[in-house]
Order: C-alpha cells, then sequence, then structure tokens
C-alpha cells in the first residue's frame, strides 16, 4: 500500500511539475517578442562580461565582488547581480528561461535606476553631468517586463520545450 500512495504522490508531482514548467516557458510565435528579448539580451551582456571577466573595461567577477560589498550590498545579491547580467543575458538571446532572467535582469535595473535617481534622468551624453541618468534603466526594465508577460517569441528554446512538454 505504501508503493501505490508513493505511486500517487510522484504522478501528482511529476504533473504539477510539467504544468509549471509549461506555464513558464510558454510563448507564441511573436516576431515583436523575439526581437525584444535578442535585443535587450545583446545590451545587458557587455555588463554582464564587465562584471565575469573583466571585459570592456570591467573589473572582473572578484573586483566587482569588491566593490558591491564595500558599498554595502550582500554579497549573495552582489552575485545574483552578476548572474542576472552575464547568463541571464545569454539566456535571454537563446530565449531559454525568459521570464526568470527578465525577472532578474529587470529586478537588477530597477535597483540600479535608483542608485541612480540623484544624477538625474538623461544619460551624460555631454559629459556635463556627475553621473549617468536613469532613462536607460528605465528602458531596460519596461521590456524586461513585456518578457515576463510575454515570453520568449519565436525563435527561443522555451517555445521548443514548452510545446514538447505538453
Amino acid at each position: 500500500m505504501t508503493s501505490l500512495t508513493a505511486d500517487r504522490y510522484d504522478n501528482l508531482t511529476s504533473s504539477a511539475g510539467r504544468r509549471l514548467v509549461h506555464s513558464l516557458l510558454a510563448t507564441d510565435n511573436s516576431s515583436l517578442l523575439t526581437i525584444l528579448r535578442i535585443t535587450l539580451g545583446l545590451v545587458i551582456l557587455p555588463h554582464g562580461l564587465q562584471k565575469t571577466l573583466g571585459w570592456f573595461g570591467g573589473y572582473g567577477f572578484s573586483g566587482t565582488m569588491g566593490g558591491f560589498t564595500s558599498m554595502g550590498i550582500p554579497a549573495f545579491l552582489a552575485f545574483l547581480v552578476i548572474v542576472s547580467e552575464s547568463a541571464g543575458a545569454v539566456a535571454l538571446i537563446t530565449g531559454f528561461t525568459t521570464r526568470i532572467a527578465a525577472f532578474g535582469i529587470g529586478a537588477t535595473l530597477t535597483v540600479a535606476s535608483l542608485m541612480h535617481k540623484s544624477n538625474g534622468f538623461f544619460m551624460n551624453w555631454s559629459g556635463q553631468q556627475k553621473g549617468e541618468g536613469f532613462e536607460y534603466h528605465i528602458l531596460a526594465v519596461g521590456i524586461a517586463i513585456v518578457l515576463m508577460i510575454g515570453g520568449a517569441g519565436r525563435f527561443s528554446l522555451d517555445r521548443l520545450f514548452s510545446n514538447t512538454s505538453k
């Protein structure tokens, strides 16, 4: 009798798990979502590479962790920022777990916009401000929200996997 109960439980959890995965990955065949997903991924990826590998004038993983923690950011949150901007960008470009990646990037950039609030709205195109404004962050968060709602769109691993997990 224990075996029967365990089998029912396994069927219940695997069924619920499949539904959860399908809901998380489900998307339509939208080219617009694809364009937004790949664009956000390509824009965020260099920021992630700065933080992980030190490319594009970045400090690399150790330097970024040290910089974040010296600002009072807990190491775990600093790690999540680095992962969201590096692995999250790759996930967006490939369309794999798009909603999760968009959430991580959106959360990271929401906090970043608050940190840039004192610099005003506009980017520092002319070099006259003390730092960069937060207009870029608002655009990226808006795109991330669209991707969290709509999913990955056409040419994505999410679409491929959600169609096979039904």
